[in-house]
């Protein structure tokens, strides 16, 4: 009775261990229509991967031709319609000189479609170099130099922060009549600025947010006033700024509290 008992137990115990029965067919039919998925889409692009027979390139070409691009990117024209590899194309058209922007696009059955921008120069940098509209050193170079572009100079890193002053100090110098040639940042981090009438502007490298504000708000009205008697304007004083005329003398302004009465003895109407 109790080897019985225990045989029991056993087969018991035995059988919270047995495995589920799967059959082969639950297997193998996903297996294959998976396969058969694959091997269907490799087929497809194997048949769709033909050579590519034509480009079309568009934009407005000044700096750069479309025979130019087209040997830029020869090399990626050797794969196929589907396996080109468009990220790649685009950024070899990119890294040209003069190039700012490139999309890449397929277009059935064996033709790519590119458009390109090119840069447009806003400034100079230092000697031969230009920037664009979004103060990025493009061309580091130039073989030729617009005369009618402002002059940006200063450290090779800075030239963002150079280009974003000289675009927020036109911004406000414009309404008045006024407009900007020069801004230079010396290695010191001291600013100067030239206008486009010659007045140089010294603004130094201590507070210049706060000195740069005060030539905006009073000295830009003087200067548009008496331009041709202007030398030069020193905003590098701690409670003021100093006006240097042609004639050789100078005239401080120490309280910037009154630089309506000072202004106004300044162009003659008191």
């Amino acid at each position: 009775m109790t080897r019985k008992q225990a045989r029991r137990r056993k087969q018991k115990k035995a059988a919270r261990f047995t495995l589920p029965r799967v059959r082969l067919g639950h297997i193998v039919t996903p297996a294959v229509a998976v396969a058969a998925v694959v091997a269907t889409y490799f087929l497809s692009a194997g048949m769709l991967d033909r050579p590519i027979r034509s480009i079309e390139i568009n934009g407005p070409f000044q700096r750069v031709t479309a025979l130019q691009i087209e040997e830029a990117i020869s090399d990626e024209l050797e794969d196929g319609f589907v396996s080109a590899d468009l990220a790649g194309i685009q950024q070899s058209i990119v890294k040209m000189p003069w190039i700012d922007q490139a999309t890449v696009a397929r277009r059935w059955p064996s033709r790519l479609h590119i458009t390109v921008t090119e840069q447009v120069p806003a400034a100079t940098w230092g000697e031969r170099g230009l920037l664009n509209v979004r103060g990025e050193l493009f061309v580091s170079d130039a073989r030729h130099i617009p005369a009618e572009l402002p002059r940006l100079s200063g450290p090779q890193d800075r030239s963002a922060e150079v280009a974003k002053r000289y675009l927020d100090v036109r911004e406000r110098l414009i309404p008045v009549g006024l407009d900007l040639r020069r801004v230079h940042l010396d290695a010191r981090g001291a600013w100067d600025m030239t206008l486009h009438n010659g007045v140089e502007v010294r603004i130094g490298r201590r507070e210049v947010d706060a000195r740069t504000d005060l030539f905006l708000d009073i000295v830009a009205d003087i200067i548009t006033g008496r331009a041709t008697e202007i030398d030069y304007v020193d905003m590098r004083y701690s409670n003021g700024f100093t006006i240097g005329w042609n004639n050789g003398s100078r005239t401080p302004v120490d309280d910037p509290a009154q630089e309506m009465d000072e202004m106004l003895a300044l162009r003659g109407d008191r």
